[in-house]
């Protein structure tokens, strides 16, 4: 449990983006679904960019 926990917690920059990513995109998709369509893609592609300029560890 424990590791866990402890992976969890190193992770929990990327698990708030994501969780952001998806609130933001629903959002927009209960305007109107293609906004929302448009607005997960663009934000799957930002994530996809800071994951490799971030992959220096």
């Amino acid at each position: 449990m424990k590791k866990m926990v402890d992976g969890l917690m190193g992770h929990l920059g990327e698990l708030v983006l994501l969780a952001g990513a998806a609130a933001v995109t629903a959002g927009a998709g209960m305007i109107y679904l293609p906004a929302g369509l448009i607005t997960g893609g663009g934000l799957a592609i930002a994530g996809a960019v800071l994951s490799m300029w971030g992959d220096d560890k």
